[in-house]
C-alpha cells in the first residue's frame, strides 16, 4: 500500500505549505509538537483567563516563537523542494512575531492585536493551501483545513472587533490555539500511521 502511494507521489511536490508528503510523514513529530504547544497555550488561557495582558503577551510570544522555530526546522529539512522558502517565510514570521512580543511587551494592545491578527491570517492561509495540496495524497487533510479556517476566523474576528477587553482577547486566542492544537495532534498521528503504512 505504501509502495503504491510512494509511486503515485513520484514527480509531484506536495507541500505544507510546500513540503513533500513523505518527508512530512517522516517528521510527523514536528506537527505533534506544534499541536501540543497550541493545546498547552490554549489550556493555560482558559485556566487563568484573568491573566494580565502583559502575561498574555509573553505567553503568546513564546508560542509564536516556538511555532516559528518548528516551521523553520521543517523547512530546512525540505531544502530540496523548489518552494521550501515559503515554509522558511512562515517560520521567520512566527519567530519575528514572538521576538517582537517578547522584547516589547509594553506595545499597545491594539498594535499587538493587529500583529496577532496578521499572523493568524497568514498561518491560516498557508495551512489551507497545504491541505489542498495534500488532499490527493493522504486522508485527514481536512484537519489541516479546519485548523486553517480557525486561524483565519481568529484573524478576522480580531480585525473586525478590536475593541473587546483583554479577557475576550485571551478567550479568542486560547480557543483558536486549543482547537488548532487538537487538530494538529490528530493530523500528526494520521501522518505517523501513513508513514508506517
Amino acid at each position: 500500500m505504501k509502495a503504491e502511494r510512494a509511486e503515485s507521489m513520484r514527480g509531484r511536490a506536495v507541500i505544507i505549505p510546500v513540503i513533500d508528503a513523505d518527508a512530512l510523514a517522516r517528521n510527523w513529530w514536528v506537527v505533534l509538537v506544534r499541536g501540543l504547544a497550541g493545546i498547552i497555550f490554549g489550556v493555560l488561557t482558559f485556566i487563568w483567563p484573568e491573566l494580565s495582558f502583559a502575561a498574555l503577551v509573553l505567553l503568546f510570544g513564546a508560542y509564536a516563537f516556538a511555532d516559528g522555530v518548528l516551521a523553520l526546522i521543517t523547512a530546512l529539512r525540505q531544502r530540496g523542494n523548489d518552494r521550501w522558502w515559503l515554509l522558511v517565510l512562515h517560520g521567520i514570521l512566527g519567530m519575528a512575531v514572538g521576538v517582537v512580543t517578547l522584547l516589547w511587551p509594553g506595545i499597545t494592545a491594539l498594535a499587538l492585536l493587529y500583529l496577532i491578527a496578521a499572523w493568524a491570517l497568514l498561518t491560516g492561509a498557508l495551512e489551507i493551501a497545504a491541505a489542498i495540496r495534500l488532499r490527493k495524497v493522504i486522508t485527514g487533510e481536512w484537519l489541516l483545513v479546519i485548523a486553517g479556517i480557525a486561524a483565519v476566523a481568529l484573524g478576522v474576528l480580531l480585525v473586525l472587533f478590536p475593541g473587546p477587553g483583554a479577557l475576550a482577547l485571551v478567550i479568542w486566542i486560547g480557543a483558536y490555539a486549543l482547537v488548532a492544537g487538537v487538530l494538529l495532534v490528530m493530523l500528526a498521528f494520521r501522518l505517523r500511521s501513513w508513514a508506517r503504512g
